[in-house]
């Protein structure tokens, strides 16, 4: 009969069902959180509880925030009349942290997939096109990944916007600054020439 240590399994199970963890590296955190000081354990466990807890969706954008509204929609600085469409909350910060972009965001959380049971329902779009009933909006930008799905879900909210007399624009795709041509795959190279500009 093998040795089971039930708590240590029980917080290995949890572990594992982390995105990127596997059976080992879950194994290596729940040995590293049992022999961490009980303090800095019970302070990571507070953490965790205070984030679930505190931790809402914008009633505007849709992104997570502590405060009744995120501050991005707070800032009365940020230029209201655009509105940049992203995947998922990590993709804001991303955005920010180019220093290129002064508008407002909406916040999907996630794309459509029919093979994984997911509409356009299970996503924020009703609260999309309230807000571009409310708002001045004249642009919207649509930086979905450049996948199948982010790709055909980039391209529904597009037809969905045309009879708004919204302008919608999509990310550039090409070569990453720094890549060589000889190592880009063919798709990239020829979204590269279809969107190329003028010098």
């Amino acid at each position: 009969m093998a040795y089971a240590n039930l708590p240590l399994e029980k917080l290995t199970e949890h572990l594992e069902r982390l995105p990127g963890i596997g059976r080992k590296s879950a194994n290596r955190l729940a040995f590293h959180l049992l022999y961490m000081p009980q303090a800095d354990a019970q302070a990571l466990a507070q953490a965790v509880e205070e984030a679930r807890t505190r931790i809402h969706e914008c009633p505007i954008c849709c992104n997570l925030t502590d405060s009744p509204r995120c501050p991005i929609c707070e800032d009365v600085r940020r230029d209201r009349s655009v509105i940049c469409v992203v995947e998922d909350p990590r993709n804001v910060p991303a955005i920010e942290r180019t220093r290129g972009y002064n508008g407002l965001y909406h916040v999907l959380h996630g794309t459509i997939s029919p093979l994984d049971g997911r509409g356009p329902e299970q996503l924020r779009v009703k609260e999309l096109l309230h807000r571009l009933s409310d708002e001045g909006v004249t642009e919207v930008i649509m930086a979905t990944n450049p996948t199948v799905e982010g790709d055909y879900t980039a391209m529904y909210l597009s037809r969905l916007l045309k009879p708004l007399n919204i302008k919608v624009t999509r990310l550039a795709y090409g070569i990453p600054v720094g890549g060589d041509l000889e190592y880009a795959d063919e798709v990239t190279l020829s979204r590269s020439l279809e969107g190329r500009s003028e010098l």
